[in-house]
């Protein structure tokens, strides 16, 4: 099994429709705290309902241990819904800030390649660039890769934002 095929097959998507009160967050971080989980990123944005929002969560790790955590996270009195995402039935995009050095010399190329990855200078200073690229996570490893070249001054990334394909509720 190849890095990229493991990689993936540890990395799991969790999406979450949760009360919209204080306190949740800490109550879902706990859950996977206990466990020994790690969260690579989070998510929490409004939903449809401003009494709900809804988490997506990214995190590695062994799949059984995962089941308990999402079996718990539906226990919590504040979690309507908790679940994993299969990727072959869900669309899932990310968001990146990137500030790169900018010479004279390298603005040319930065802007090139950031057209080749669709991605969209936002603010040019004398001496940085700032872009922003949105698409799937390997799209934006390659791209920050790529731009490491240049001198990355700075990055933010979103996390993995998800919704269910078809019909079928997120």
């Amino acid at each position: 099994m190849t890095d990229s095929t493991q990689k993936s097959k540890d990395t799991h998507i969790l999406s979450m429709l949760v009360a919209n009160k204080p306190g949740v967050l800490v109550r879902v971080a706990l859950v996977f705290a206990r466990r020994g989980f790690n969260i690579d990123s989070l998510v929490v944005s409004a939903s449809i309902n401003p009494k709900y929002s809804r988490m997506t969560i990214t995190a590695k790790g062994d799949l059984a241990t995962l089941d308990q955590i999402i079996k718990n996270l539906n226990k919590l009195v504040d979690v309507l819904h908790a679940s994993e995402h299969d990727p072959t039935h869900s669309i899932d995009h990310e968001l990146a800030l990137i500030k790169v050095k900018a010479t004279p010399a390298s603005k040319t190329a930065v802007v090139k390649h950031s057209k080749k990855y669709h991605a969209k200078i936002v603010d040019v200073t004398d001496n940085a660039l700032i872009i922003a690229q949105s698409g799937v996570t390997e799209e934006l490893d390659e791209f920050e890769n790529l731009m490491r070249k240049y001198g990355v001054i700075e990055m933010v990334r979103s996390g993995k934002l998800l919704m269910a394909q078809g019909k079928e509720a997120t």
